[in-house]
């Protein structure tokens, strides 16, 4: 039963295009495995020890402590503090993630989320210095979540499609832009509360979300630094292929004659995000849909 369970994880895991679903996986690990952790730490009356791990992975608002532990910039978002926390963060990873997903990739998925982590993370620093409103909580203050990410693939669908219909309970079908409005005018609402830290995350996330799909829509991939990073980190765990290819002049003009191609196909591209931009995903026909899907898969 073990190595059964042990295989359908596998299986889940090494899906092709997997990046949003590997997310989750992550993040649910992490959740379980800080948690028994904690509950352990605490058990056993050394609570101080748990407190020092969890200050070495979450964010510090503090720049001079934040120079010291660069790396938390992205381990904070894989820290959850309770159930509903991890829970609503996942569920609007996996409902508007699969949305990028679906018409960009999922690796655009990866890339609109860790940039979404990175300018959350900087946007709390940076407003954490220099409003007078949290200068005597700079000191102490920390942050953690997905939350930053999150709000960057919110935003970001709306953005690449803003007349998407989802239909929710109680409510009916509601076109993503206005619940990607509410949220992030939410956020901006409880700036000054008792979550201010995580709420100024949101709108680094968000505008990250929205800027990052603009300029995609313009021919600047901003994720290609994360993607390539991904690549080379993940080069030390794959073998490589030992096979050799030879090229002849034909290919050479093939080569030309594909980049050509590839010049057209992007244009073509770049039309339908345009019109998907100024009147909605419904309003492609069904043979721009399948390029859009095609081109996805690249």
């Amino acid at each position: 039963m073990n190595q059964g369970l042990f295989d359908d994880f596998k299986n889940i895991w090494h899906r092709p295009d997997n990046g949003l679903i590997q997310l989750i996986i992550i993040n649910v690990i992490v959740f379980v495995v800080f948690g028994i952790f904690e509950v352990f730490t605490l058990w056993s009356g050394n609570g101080s020890f748990y407190g020092a791990i969890s200050n070495f992975i979450t964010l510090p608002s503090n720049i001079e402590s934040f120079i010291f532990k660069p790396w938390t910039l992205i381990t904070y978002s894989f820290i959850h503090h309770g159930f509903l926390h991890i829970l609503f963060n996942m569920l609007f990873l996996y409902w508007f993630g699969k949305l990028i997903k679906e018409y960009l990739g999922g690796r655009r998925v990866i890339s609109i989320f860790f940039l979404g982590v990175i300018a959350g993370g900087l946007f709390y620093i940076l407003l954490y210095n220099l409003l007078p409103l949290f200068q005597d909580a700079v000191g102490g203050s920390r942050l953690a979540g997905a939350s930053a990410g999150v709000f960057a693939i919110v935003v970001g669908a709306a953005t690449f499609m803003p007349n998407y219909t989802l239909y929710l309970l109680f409510i009916g079908p509601v076109r993503i832009k206005y619940i990607a409005l509410f949220y992030v005018l939410l956020s901006f609402l409880q700036s000054a509360g008792s979550n201010a830290g995580g709420e100024i995350a949101h709108l680094g996330g968000a505008v990250m979300g929205f800027f990052f799909i603009k300029q995609l829509q313009k021919g600047h991939d901003w994720g290609t630094p994360v993607t390539t990073f991904i690549d080379w980190v993940q080069s030390f765990f794959v073998r490589k292929s030992k096979i050799k290819v030879s090229y002849t002049r034909k290919e050479k003009t093939a080569s030309k004659s594909s980049t050509k191609t590839s010049k057209t196909d992007q244009n073509e591209i770049d039309l339908i995000l345009d019109k998907i931009s100024d009147s909605g995903y419904e309003s492609l026909t069904s043979d721009e849909k399948q390029k859009l899907f095609n081109a996805s898969k690249k």
